[in-house]
């Protein structure tokens, strides 16, 4: 009896062990997915309609911390520019320094260096612009649209200025990568640019870091949970081995 009775307690300290390993990684999961989030993405809200819909007016986004010099066509990014009010904006990559930027060709579409770009992403389907317009991208500069062109206020507006229309690289404080509210969606790099030169910006950690949170407290409830279970499980069967049969007394 006191062989088996060290053997349930052995098995109720091991279950107690591996509870505790599990809340303990778990927490390391959570808490550090949490801080990993914190120094690499920033809460935005976006200020207006012109990037529908894709993100709304008043949606909050998670835009990671980059510099300009990464930024690939496609990227949806937030800036700041005197030119254009010198607030933050979030606006669509289209073009970058050297490239040819013309609208529209004859199905409707943005041509990027001569290429036609399909953009599933605009509000108004199969028309890229409501108006014709050419820019050519000086060197260091970035040429950006909104994706609902009938009331972006974008590149187009300033095409007159010195750079035809574009921000430097250095206005690029981040990169939107997800729509943390209300929606709860990930914004993906569109595969039309991917054929261009560079080709798109790899995706952020983002799911990685969700995927880190949500196993910790997967983690977390499976050893809340196991450690009394196990604890139950031992001394329900040392009561049953301690009782002594009716017939022997």
């Amino acid at each position: 009896m006191s062989g088996t009775g060290r053997t349930e307690d052995g098995r109720g300290r091991l279950g107690s062990m591996l509870s505790g390993l599990a809340v303990a990684v778990g927490c390391v999961l959570f808490l550090g997915g949490f801080a990993w989030a914190a120094v690499v993405y920033r809460p935005y809200t976006v200020p207006t309609e012109s990037m529908t819909p894709t993100v709304n007016a008043g949606d909050r986004v998670l835009a990671q911390r980059v510099d300009g010099a990464e930024v690939r066509r496609g990227d949806v990014v937030v800036f700041t520019d005197p030119a254009w009010g010198d607030m933050p904006m979030v606006k669509r990559v289209v073009g970058i320094g050297g490239d040819k930027i013309a609208c529209c060709e004859k199905d409707g579409r943005l041509t990027v260096n001569g290429i036609p770009i399909e953009e599933p992403y605009l509000q108004t389907a199969g028309l890229a612009s409501s108006n014709d317009f050419t820019a050519k991208v000086p060197q260091g500069q970035l040429f950006l649209l909104g994706d609902d062109r009938r009331v972006s206020l974008d590149s187009r507006v300033h095409l007159e200025d010195r750079g035809q229309g574009s921000v430097p690289r250095s206005a690029v404080t981040a990169r939107v990568d997800a729509v943390a509210w209300p929606l709860g969606s990930m914004i993906g790099r569109p595969r039309a640019f991917a054929a261009l030169p560079g080709g798109v910006s790899s995706a952020g950690p983002l799911k990685l870091q969700l995927g880190a949170v949500v196993g910790g407290v997967v983690l977390i409830l499976v050893g809340a949970g196991y450690g009394p279970v196990a604890a139950r499980s031992g001394r329900s069967k040392r009561n049953k081995q301690g009782k002594v049969p009716a017939g022997v007394r």
